[in-house]
């Protein structure tokens, strides 16, 4: 805010006269301290104090005339720090022009704040009401379908438990079998797991996950696999007359259930906004986590169902599904017993190979380390040549140092001198640097030579192992129709 009627410099009226000067009652009298307050005059400058619009008690003269208008010029001018506070609490035009937007600008902000609610609001309960509607209808749709869904299921459980019958009769050969193929899947297993073992005897680097590993952990997880399939079947086959009244009591509870649930659903599924009966239920609409879901519910009888299924067939279906297993089985142990064998064959070929081109490397590798150490032996040679030319220079550049006086000149026979020991010094320095790399080629060759001689002897273990400890005890492995049970 601006200080309004106050001015940086004042202006003073100076008189005509040159010899004019104020009367000490008037210079007294504008150096007295105002009152705080303002004194409202009744002319138009309602801010301006009456201190200085007071008159002199005496009787005016030209003189005083003078002093009164040079009074009232300071008084437009100027104004005293006490006077001064007063106007700093005012307002300026801007400030008051400023208010009046600002009130516009909030008041036309809350109309279309207001107007956007209402709006919203009554957009947000149409589509709330359709939103309602659509709501239930697909409810009532989800119950209709709900009840064909129980109709159907209720049909199949009325169907099976209606064609329930007891037929175990020709289920003993077929244990009987089953029995059997499943005591000789016992050699083929002790046969892999024997593989594993010998071939975890293998050295070093060769000691790795290839393929013929990976195909016989294979084989033995197919024979368990077999085996447990051959059990689960088996387990089925023995506690099938058990499990047969079970499987019809279940069939009868889950039809009642049904029943009562097609009852309760019709009559919601009729239900509407108009009927009698209706109220509300406070929390009714909280997830029990002990009810049951769809795949759930409907799992729940399909198992029913296919259990039932399997004691009314069981001289049929299960002696099929046995029968199938059986052959299942045998083709399966049979392909990975012959997938080993042809992984075991491309190994030993592969070990065998290897082993030949290690003894190729490992003669190249001789020759190589006596041709370096004959280069070896050269580099020493020319580093011994290379003494005497580099002490005759020397001794030269030594002997000319005992030139007297000014014969001691640095003359070219100096300076090719100078450049002859620093030619020898050089070539010695690279001979030797030649020499050390030379030295350490042939460490380095030298471990070559004994890793592959070491590489050698883990490729002969892993054959022997391959060859003659795993192919060996593979031949005993049971024909097919051992393997599905027959003597």
């Amino acid at each position: 805010m601006e200080l309004m009627g106050s001015t940086l410099t004042a202006t003073y009226a100076r008189p005509k006269t040159s010899h004019f000067l104020p009367a000490i009652s008037t210079m007294a009298s504008s150096y007295r301290s105002t009152q705080p307050a303002l004194a409202i005059s009744p002319s138009a400058n309602l801010w301006r104090t009456s201190s200085y619009y007071k008159s002199s008690s005496g009787v005016p003269g030209p003189s005083s005339i003078q002093r009164d208008g040079l009074d009232l010029v300071r008084a437009k001018t100027m104004f005293y720090p006490s006077n001064r506070s007063a106007l700093t609490t005012r307002y300026t035009p801007d400030d008051w022009y400023k208010s009046n937007h600002n009130n516009y600008r909030e008041s036309e902000s809350s109309r279309k704040s207001a107007e956007r609610l209402r709006k919203d609001t009554i957009r947000l309960m149409q589509d709330k009401e359709q939103l309602t509607r659509r709501s239930q209808e697909s409810t009532s749709k989800n119950i209709g379908e709900r009840l064909n869904d129980i109709v159907f299921w209720r049909s199949e459980l009325s169907h099976e438990t209606d064609n329930m019958v007891t037929e175990i009769a020709a289920l003993t050969e077929v244990k009987r079998r089953l029995e059997r193929a499943l005591a000789e899947t016992e050699g083929p297993l002790q046969v892999s797991q024997e593989c594993l073992y010998h071939r975890e005897k293998r050295m070093s680097i060769d000691l790795v996950h290839d393929n013929v590993e990976k195909d016989l952990i294979k084989e033995v997880e197919v024979i368990k696999s077999c085996q447990e399939r051959m059990r689960r079947h088996l387990d089925r086959a023995v506690a099938q007359l058990a499990s047969n009244r079970a499987a019809q009591h279940e069939l009868e509870r889950d039809m009642s259930d049904k029943v009562t649930a097609q009852r309760i659903d019709d009559r919601c599924h009729h239900l509407r906004n108009t009927s009698d009966g209706i109220g509300y239920y406070r929390g009714i609409d909280r997830l029990d986590p002990s009810l049951s879901v769809p795949d759930s519910w409907s799992k729940f009888t399909d198992d029913n169902i296919l259990l039932s299924q399997s004691q009314r067939a069981a001289s049929h279906k299960l002696r099929d599904e046995i029968e199938i297993l059986l052959n299942t089985t045998s083709n399966e142990m049979w392909n990975q017993f012959s997938n080993v064998n042809v992984a075991f064959s491309n190994r030993i070929s592969e070990t065998a190979d290897a082993k030949n081109s290690l003894q190729t490397h490992l003669a190249k590798t001789l020759q190589e380390i006596f041709q370096t150490e004959m280069l070896i032996e050269s580099l020493k040679k020319a580093l011994r040549d290379k003494e005497c030319p580099l002490k005759v220079a020397q001794t030269r550049l030594e002997e000319r140092t005992r030139r007297p006086n000014i014969e001691l000149c640095r003359d070219n026979p100096h300076h090719r001198l100078v450049v002859e020991v620093r030619e020898i010094e050089d070539t010695i320095h690279k001979l030797q640097e030649r020499l050390m790399e030379a030295e350490n080629t042939l460490q380095a060759l030298v471990k070559t030579k004994i890793a592959l001689e070491h590489d050698l002897s883990i490729k002969a273990n892993s054959l022997f192992l391959d060859q003659e400890k795993c192919m060996s005890i593979r031949k005993s492995f049971p024909s097919m129709p051992r393997l599905v049970g027959f003597t």
